[in-house]
């Protein structure tokens, strides 16, 4: 395997990345089982502290009531003063919106969804992870954990559960079959609120690590998207026991300092100015949440327009195919209207628009501590998967640079930034294709 270069310019791209990247459930009710399920339940020996419980999901229809009079009771401001999204969300998304989330849309459909998939919560660090365990019918499936982003949640990567548990049904092999792993981030939908400091990309990839051991599972792969890809690159640095191998599709941190990386080729130039873009203009709510949490906070959870605003200005290429599903009844791929408001509508009931949030303040902290620093090398075989509509669509010398054991590229046609939620099959494809070559590795000492 590959060793990353001691040459200045890495070390100091590396650190550079490494720094940028680095950067309570009260309405909701739920049942524990008192039985153990089939899937993921506590293994035999585990201690009251490890157990594995089954969850449900059951909003309160009061809560629903709730919702539906605060959109009715929603002050808008004037229309815009321009005729793009330079100015933040545009009125006619957001009516648009509101008339559908109000009047048509079915927060049960989702929960049926939601509970229809083997759920459960464990306590790692101290804090209830909640996530969804999905064991393949194939005999051979390697284990998969794939971790969501911001403004993200498991809600992304539902409808991937069925190409990659089951991929016979979806054109593919027996062999590229995954038992799928899907956990809510700390402070994110089902999962606890962190209660101290320290909840970092890295401190995250340490529990992951701890469930997929309390899962059995002693070979293990892992992907990430978003927030998910800064999670899953510090997995593979700090690379577990068990870990054969990770599947990115952002290349974390870089976006903030794309300016050092080489700007030779034409997808190189483009990849750079599309980041400079962003810096310039899409920046807004990482900088905010990276300083400011706590103030945005409080608007996020006492209006549901004002979340699902914030929410959907992210990036150009996602925010104009929400707006097309909304405004003209055009969704792209499977961005459909009750997807993008399943997403929301499950920030707004568990209240959690502070508190994921805040992981970008401690990705600024931990920034801070790690300012000069270069990395530890990824020890582990890694894929990356570039979707054109992504903030920057990363070249491979960009990609190699950053992951000198890069063993599997891809450019494809289709996707943006939510490339699991926008084109689940062409994602599941991606991850096939990116660890059918680990399958047959035995366990990593």
């Amino acid at each position: 395997m590959t060793a990353i270069s001691s040459s200045p310019t890495r070390r100091s791209l590396l650190a550079g990345a490494a720094a940028t990247g680095a950067v309570s459930l009260l309405p909701i009710h739920f049942v524990a089982a008192r039985a153990q399920a089939k899937q993921g339940g506590s293994p035999l020996g585990a201690t009251k502290a490890d157990a594995i419980l089954p969850f449900h999901v059951n909003v309160r229809g009061e809560d629903l009531a709730n919702l539906r009079r605060r959109l009715a009771s929603t002050r808008w401001p004037t229309k815009e003063l321009v005729e793009d999204r330079s100015q933040g969300v545009q009125l006619a998304t957001l009516r648009a919106l509101a008339r559908y989330w109000s009047t048509e849309y079915d927060w049960r459909k989702c929960e049926a969804r939601l509970n229809a998939l083997p759920q459960f919560t464990t306590v790692i660090d101290g804090v209830k992870i909640h996530f969804i365990h999905v064991r393949s019918r194939h005999e051979n499936a390697l284990p998969l954990i794939i971790t969501h982003g911001w403004p993200g949640s498991v809600v992304e990567l539902l409808d991937t559960v069925g190409p990659l548990t089951d991929p016979t049904k979806y054109g593919g092999a027996p062999d590229d079959a995954f038992h799928l792993v899907l956990p809510s981030l700390p402070g994110y939908g089902f999962s606890g609120e962190p209660t101290e400091l320290g909840w970092d990309a890295a401190r995250i990839a340490r529990a992951w690590a701890v469930l997929m051991d309390r899962l059995g599972y002693k070979r293990y792969v892992a992907q990430g998207g978003d927030v998910g890809a800064a999670v899953t690159d510090a997995m593979g640095r700090q690379a577990p026991k068990g870990l054969l191998g990770i599947h990115v599709n952002l290349l974390a941190g870089v976006a903030a300092m794309s300016d050092k990386l080489p700007a030779e080729s034409e997808s190189e130039r483009a990849a750079q100015k599309a980041a400079a873009t962003f810096r310039a203009s899409g920046f807004g709510y990482f900088l905010e949440q990276s300083t400011r949490p706590q103030t945005i906070g409080y608007s996020l959870l006492d209006s549901p327009l004002g979340l699902a605003s914030w929410m959907l200005d992210h990036d150009t290429d996602s925010y104009y195919k929400i707006s097309r599903a909304f405004v003209e009844g055009k969704p792209a791929g499977n961005l459909t209207r009750d997807n993008i408001l399943d997403n929301i509508t499950l920030y707004w009931l568990t209240g959690t628009g502070a508190s994921a949030a805040r992981w970008y303040w401690e990705a600024g902290q931990a920034a801070a501590r790690a300012a000069g620093k270069a990395p530890p090398a990824v020890a582990v075989p890694v894929g990356f998967t570039t979707f054109p509509g992504e903030i920057f669509a990363a070249p491979r010398s960009w990609v190699e640079i950053m992951y000198p054991s890069l063993a599997y590229f891809s450019e494809v046609e289709r996707g943006g930034h939510f490339a699991a939620w926008e084109e689940p099959k062409l994602f599941s494809d991606e991850v096939r294709a990116a660890f059918r070559s680990l399958r047959k590795i035995t366990d990593r000492k």
